[in-house]
């Protein structure tokens, strides 16, 4: 599972109900009798999640409660533990959250099975054979730098270390618990001759840059980043370029894949087992993994997991397709395993604090 193309080569062609038909009425029907949704996690400007939110409302005529945007994918599940049977608005029907947390989250028996109308075309290789989770989305992780203020882009690791970027570089998470900024230790382990299970290069790396001062332990968010506060940054490519888009220039900013150490990953879907609305849960799945819902992801930079399937059939509107990144950005791209990224999680969590020693906060 070393690159893109091998990850999503496999797709079947027919599924169940047909694409890019709407769901089944019947539950849409159970969905509108709910009439709520709650979802958790989603920035409005992460893969286009602002668009996808409003028009599975609008379309559907389903109240869309939404709780902690910059939240993690470990308060995610938190979450769920700590709203089992609560009917109340602070129990998330549904979660997005890295690969690594689904199995975890199936085994402590915290998500539901449901398999969309669209499942054959999802491949086996990132999704659960009976339907507790399944991939979404997938990007690499690129540089976000604000450059009105960052006159000297950087273009790789090492330059990161620079005098010239002391106080100017921060994560876009915690890497102790936030998916996107442990894989990003993880990044840094193999642009400093680490591997994807030797995370020790990433985390010295980490380590020296939190010593000469470079590393802000503040977590970025797009405020941070055009306030100049945190000017560089981390993430996923399709929400640095969505940034980039969103800010138009108000600062200026650049996207770049670093030179080396390119990671890669999927983020996966999940209906909660304690959903207080699981009918309305299952009706956003089937919007997600529809033809509309997949492209709305696409027009917000993150390649859909059905996007082999959507390009055989000629679903993908040329504009879209224009505005991807080019194919040789991703082309030293490594997308670690499940197991690979599980135990890559464990060691950052367990030896961040002592071997870094840098206390990521939100502001």
């Amino acid at each position: 599972m070393k690159r893109a193309i091998v990850l999503f080569a496999a797709l079947a062609i027919v599924a169940v109900f047909g694409f890019g038909q709407d769901a089944p009425k019947a539950l849409v029907a159970a969905a509108q009798q709910e009439g709520q949704l709650t979802v958790i996690a989603l920035p409005h400007n992460w893969v286009n999640y602002g668009e996808m939110i409003s028009t599975f409302a609008a379309k559907y005529g389903i109240t869309v409660n939404e709780l902690n945007p910059d939240g993690s994918s470990a308060e995610e599940l938190e979450a769920i533990k700590a709203n089992q049977g609560n009917t109340g608005p602070q129990a998330p029907d549904v979660i997005d959250v890295g690969l690594k947390f689904g199995p975890d989250a199936k085994a402590g028996g915290l998500i539901a099975p449901y398999k969309v109308s669209t499942w054959a075309s999802i491949p086996d290789s990132v999704k659960d054979k009976d339907g507790y989770w399944y991939g979404d989305y997938y990007g690499a992780l690129a540089f976000e730098v604000n450059t009105d203020i960052v006159k000297d882009v950087p273009k790789d690791w090492a330059d990161l270390l620079k005098p010239e970027y002391k106080g100017k570089f921060a994560l876009a998470g915690d890497p102790r618990i936030s998916n996107q900024a442990f894989l990003t230790v993880l990044a840094a382990s193999l642009a400093n001759k680490g591997s994807v299970s030797d995370l020790g290069p990433g985390l010295q790396y980490f380590a020296k840059m939190n010593k000469a001062g470079n590393l802000v332990p503040l977590i970025a968010v797009t405020g941070t980043l055009a306030s100049g506060e945190t000017p560089i940054t981390i993430e996923w490519d399709y929400n640095a370029l969505a940034n980039r888009d969103t800010l138009a220039g108000n600062p200026n900013v650049q996207v770049v894949v670093p030179a080396t150490g390119v990671v890669a990953g999927v983020y996966i879907q999940a209906i909660s087992a304690f959903a207080p609305h699981p009918n309305a849960a299952k009706l956003w799945m089937e919007y997600l993994y529809s033809d509309a819902g997949q492209l709305i992801w696409l027009k917000g930079y993150g390649h859909p997991v059905r996007f082999n399937d959507l390009a055989k059939r000629k679903a993908i509107p040329a504009d879209l397709a224009a505005k991807l990144p080019p194919a040789a950005a991703y082309a030293k791209a490594v997308f670690p395993t499940l197991d690979q990224q599980v135990a890559a999680g464990k060691a950052v969590a367990d030896n961040w604090d002592k071997i870094v020693g840098a206390d990521i906060q939100k502001k």
